[in-house]
């Protein structure tokens, strides 16, 4: 068998709440002793009556509390439900018994034998309650692990794309400054151009790419300069292609999603190629959502054993961050054909 679960210490538990938790607990049991004191209808002096509610409160809290911060973390919790139903009832029957003691010690006379009639109703209220306190405590803790499950999948997403963006293709930037200084040999009048594309690329993906969305067009925008930088490496000849369709306005997105789609489209395709290769972009824009797809060309025979490049982002990744930031908002297919490979993506804004 495996190992059992961890145990949970019942005074990290009760240690969790703080001094102004406390505060409040301890108002709402005042609240309400007060409020039954004025609804017993018991006989007696008014001050004797909400003294035997605040007794009584004290035999409900007590109960709670043990139920709250030591059988559930240490039975319950830890799946030994026999143990903590068996400890609950004990601990039940205990408040039961020693309810009875305290109010037929402090009663009057003529009322000692209505707390003796009244045990199994006693046991009752007393089991009711601390069950209500044991489905509380579960619903809290379902609700803590639910945002502390969300806390961590939000920083996952932002620490996987502040790695997508910190990553720029030393392959790609090496190539393109190998072209630049190529042109800038030549004293050609594009090099100004490139210098400033290859600035945007690098200024978008460093710091306006921090927030959760950005405007589509602004993508848009890295795409071109991305294909443009890739026609300067391939030269003139390449067949690159980017046909976007659709009204874009002020439609927003999460960053860099499209990006490894891209760079796999080069990887994986033209750059084996020396003829005939092709990446050809479809970019169709709606005000509900974003549909965009490359095909791009297989080559005939792959390199043997194609290196990993270090630090790629993936399509694991990919889908990872579209399950978290779009769940169920979007689909993805990817296909590899006998000439091309094909991908095709659809984000709902």
């Amino acid at each position: 068998m495996g190992k059992s679960k961890a145990h949970i210490n019942p005074i990290t538990a009760f240690k969790e709440w703080d001094a102004k938790v406390w505060g409040y607990h301890l108002l709402f049991w005042v609240l309400l002793a007060i409020l039954l004191t004025a609804f017993s209808g018991r006989s007696g002096a008014l001050l004797h009556s909400f003294f035997m509610e605040l007794v009584n409160m004290l035999f409900y809290a007590s109960l709670v509390y043990f139920n709250v911060f030591y059988l559930i973390p240490k039975f319950l919790t830890n799946k030994k439900l026999a143990r903590y139903i068996l400890f609950l009832i004990v601990a039940v029957v205990a408040a039961t018994m020693g309810k009875v003691v305290v109010f037929y010690l402090f009663s009057p006379q003529g009322d000692k034998g209505v707390w003796l009639k009244n045990q199994s109703f006693f046991f009752l209220s007393f089991f009711l309650v601390t069950t209500v306190s044991t489905i509380g405590k579960i619903i809290a803790d379902w609700a803590k692990y639910q945002r502390e499950k969300q806390e961590i999948a939000t920083k996952t997403v932002t620490s996987e794309l502040q790695f997508l963006r910190s990553q720029i293709n030393p392959h790609f930037l090496f190539n393109t400054l190998n072209s630049l200084y190529a042109l800038t040999l030549k004293k050609s009048d594009i090099a100004p151009e490139i210098v400033l594309k290859l600035s945007e690329m690098m200024r978008y993906m460093l710091y306006e790419c921090n927030e959760k969305t950005v405007l589509l067009s602004n993508e848009i925008n890295y795409i071109k300069n991305y294909l443009d930088l890739e026609r300067l490496r391939h030269g003139a000849g390449a067949d690159i292609q980017l046909n976007i369709n659709g009204e874009i306005s002020d439609q927003r997105i999460a960053p860099l999603f499209f990006i490894p789609f891209l760079e796999n489209s080069f990887k994986h395709g033209l750059n084996h190629q020396l003829k005939n290769g092709f990446v050809h972009i479809d970019l169709n824009v709606s005000k509900t959502q974003v549909h965009f797809s490359i095909r791009n060309s297989k080559p005939e025979q792959m390199p043997m054993a194609p290196a990993k490049r270090a630090g790629g982002f993936g399509l694991a990744n990919v889908r990872h961050r579209l399950e978290l930031i779009y769940p169920e908002k979007h689909q993805l297919r990817v296909m590899v054909g006998p000439q091309a490979y094909e991908m095709d993506l659809v984000i709902e804004f």
